[in-house]
């Protein structure tokens, strides 16, 4: 077997973060040699703080001779650059006998790789993320582990989220921005799918965050959770064929998707078209474009209208602590309703340098035992150390290093194209990242 020495990890933004730190300590040990890549190279030596086994540089994505030359001088390469740039990365490294590791979604593109990948006796690994990757990990642990004790899974039940610690949660929304905002602003749309007593159930965007289920997780708090896109494609991904009802969820505090939702209503979440005649108007303006016509009521009276028609509850002061009523200038030529959003929200949803980030995941499995149906609820909460050290940074990269880690030393022996979904990727992540404090709570309860 060629010993695998050195590393090459493309983008060192946040989420990096983790990633770097925990492969530069095992280098110590493992005498690797780890190249660091950026677009801003200050950022990337800020990242490997002159470590000896490391190299920082920069790189433009667009350069594909360059890029196509440190490719070909590392062993593994470990994308976090955007999604969308995976399968050039990955076309490159096919070409050049080079293993891939990504935190992103497997896209058609990549799947399609899957047979020349195993041929050439190589390992693209994806979805080592947080969600997707600590999900899959944790839960086809327990899900393998029921079907392996002869027990029948009727229902299953994963909702996570990145939210603001409970002491650093300052806010009427009770959020902040803890991943890309952009992604927050966007979620959800288009239609949820999912599963329920033998049915396939529908929830459009329009009515997405008025359709909830509220839960309560064993010493982290209350929370909400709003249906993710698809959750029918987890039915083959998890091997739970014949399964009664599966949805998938993200988590956010109590209140804030009645909240969320008037924005949706109002369609300020819409990234279709640009506003006309954009160019220095308000914040008070802008909303007034979303409001109808009245000779002489206030936007804020028009606002308050609008509300009542999907809420009886008093959530004007949130709307309000955004300022955006202000006359405050929206400092774009050409945006959409989406984008301006955006803008508004990050001057006021952006984490402070001592905030501190969380990440709270949950499985609910029913399932039958002989003759009686219980239910096994597993959760974690992870706590971020400071605005570098998020628990996003941690729980996206440290999935992805250990399985990293993995790979460099010999332990992982398969080929092909994969997410952690298997025994032989989840069981020997699981091990490592209990190791590292990363560990499930467990509950079972008899229901009948």
């Amino acid at each position: 077997m060629v010993q695998l020495k050195n590393i090459l990890i493309l983008g060192a933004g946040l989420s990096s973060t983790t990633l770097i730190k925990f492969l530069i300590k095992n280098s110590e040990k493992y005498n690797w040699k780890i190249t660091v890549a950026d677009k801003i190279k200050e950022l990337a030596e800020k990242k490997v703080k002159n470590h000896k086994n490391t190299k920082a540089i920069s790189i433009d994505i667009n350069n594909t001779d360059y890029l196509a030359e440190i490719i070909k001088n590392n062993d593994v390469i470990v994308s976090m650059l955007p999604a969308f740039m995976h399968p050039q990365i990955a076309n490159i490294c096919l070409k050049y006998h080079k293993h891939l590791a990504t935190a992103s979604y497997l896209s058609e593109e990549i799947s399609r790789m899957g047979s020349e990948v195993k041929n050439k006796k190589l390992l693209f690994l994806n979805e080592l993320g947080v969600d997707p990757g600590l999900d899959h990990i944790s839960a086809m642990t327990i899900i393998d582990r029921i079907k392996d004790s002869g027990d029948t899974i009727l229902s299953f039940r994963s909702d996570t989220g990145g939210l603001i610690a409970p002491e650093y949660d300052n806010n009427p929304w009770n959020y902040k921005f803890t991943w890309n905002p952009r992604n927050v602003i966007l979620a959800g749309y288009g239609t949820a799918k999912y599963l329920e007593e033998d049915q396939v159930k529908y929830i459009p965007y329009n009515q997405l965050f008025s359709r909830i289920v509220k839960t309560t997780i064993k010493g982290i708090g209350n929370f909400e959770a709003y249906a993710n896109r698809d959750s029918l494609k987890y039915i083959d991904k998890y091997n739970l064929k014949g399964i009664k009802s599966i949805i998938r969820g993200t988590f956010r505090r109590e209140g804030f998707c009645e909240a969320w939702n008037i924005f949706v209503q109002l369609g300020m979440t819409d990234d279709s078209y640009d506003i006309i005649n954009n160019e220095e108007i308000t914040l008070r303006e802008f909303t007034n474009k979303f409001l109808a016509y009245h000779k002489t009521e206030s936007v804020e009276k028009k606002f308050k209208h609008f509300i009542k028609r999907y809420t009886l509850n008093n959530i004007y002061n949130k709307f309000e602590w955004l300022n955006l009523f202000s006359d405050k200038i929206i400092p774009f030529k050409n945006a959409t309703p989406a984008v301006v959003l955006q803008w508004l929200l990050q001057n006021k949803w952006n984490l402070e340098v001592d905030d501190k980030d969380m990440i709270v995941m949950q499985h609910q499995i029913i399932y039958q035992h002989k003759e009686t149906i219980k239910k096994l609820t597993s959760w974690i909460s992870v706590n971020g150390k400071d605005s570098e050290d998020t628990a996003m940074a941690m729980t996206v990269g440290m999935p992805l290093a250990i399985a990293i880690k993995l790979l460099m030393t010999g332990k992982i022996k398969i080929h092909g194209v994969h997410i952690p979904t298997i025994p032989e990727l989840y069981k020997p992540i699981m091990r490592e990242l209990s190791k590292e404090g990363i560990m499930f709570n467990e509950q079972v309860t008899k229901i009948s």
